[in-house]
């Protein structure tokens, strides 16, 4: 069955939030506190949680349900590292068909939930020459270019108690976090690349002309994720940590981002790389003391 479209005006309110929070705090015996996003293939780090409670996105009043391939659609609370965690398997994509409201409405439900820091992780196109597939990117910073379109989830009425009117975004990805990663990374034999991430809407790839454009301007990797995740995350107070797995190398000279790889080859990249980016997530939160 194909999952259900709300119009792109659609806009919820705090009361469709907080319903979506209740039922995820009857069926889940945990109390998380750090929320996961899982991106294409990379689905394996669900399986590492200790007593899992698994609840599908459709048992879950307004979520949306994804359609693409490598995005299971289901919450999974449990244990990992030395802290409880939620974690979305599976996201969703604006070219779906979905608002960025639908969108991101997951990042608010875990808001309500009480949930403070964020983990996004994502298969990106890698433009900087320096990179190859199967690296791991920090992200320490994004280019939002669908939101100077107008694109933004932050659309919509002021409601001061999601967050302020006008949030920075001067440190979307937090400091001490990508620094805590990097000494994870070392401690593992990890080599952690970092650069800057870029949202495009899709769902096609990018044309020579966009990838030279791209590159110009200080892009490292490209996706068609996360930055509206981190904007309503950061929106509401929430910290950030953002990881790509550089799927495929984007050259310009030589054509167009995922021509010949397609969304098959994203996903076989990241499934090679996802037992690295398990084994950095996992020993993060066995690192991470404290959430203050």
């Amino acid at each position: 069955m194909s999952p259900t479209i709300r119009p792109t005006h659609q806009l919820f309110t705090l009361a469709d939030f907080d319903e979506a929070a209740d039922v995820i705090r009857q069926r889940i015996s945990h109390r998380p506190r750090i929320g996961l996003v899982l991106g294409s293939g990379l689905g394996r780090l669900a399986e590492r949680i200790a007593g899992a409670n698994v609840l599908p996105y459709d048992a879950i009043p307004h979520f949306p349900r994804p359609s693409v391939e490598g995005h299971a659609g289901r919450l999974v609370a449990g244990r990992l590292g030395k802290h409880q965690v939620l974690t979305m398997e599976g996201r969703l994509h604006y070219y779906e068909g979905h608002s960025l409201q639908q969108v991101t409405f997951p990042i608010r439900v875990m808001q309500r939930l009480g949930i403070d820091m964020l983990i996004v992780t994502n298969a990106a196109g890698g433009l900087n020459p320096d990179f190859e597939p199967g690296d791991i990117m920090l992200i320490t910073d994004q280019l939002n270019l669908a939101a100077m379109a107008g694109l933004s989830p932050l659309r919509g009425p002021d409601r001061p108690e999601l967050g302020p009117r006008f949030p920075s975004m001067s440190e979307a990805y937090d400091l001490q976090l990508r620094r805590l990663t990097h000494r994870v990374a070392s401690a593992q034999g990890l080599s952690l690349r970092e650069g800057v991430y870029c949202m495009l809407a899709g769902p096609h790839f990018e044309t020579p002309a966009d990838l030279r454009f791209l590159r110009s301007i200080g892009v490292d990797a490209v996706g068609m994720s996360t930055v509206p995740e981190v904007l309503v995350a950061r929106h509401g107070g929430m910290r950030v940590l953002g990881l790509s797995v550089i799927s495929n190398v984007a050259r310009p000279e030589a054509g167009s981002a995922g021509k010949e790889e397609g969304h098959a080859g994203v996903l076989a990249v990241a499934d090679r790389a996802s037992d690295h980016m398990c084994k950095l997530i996992e020993g993060l939160l066995t690192e991470l003391r404290d959430l203050e």
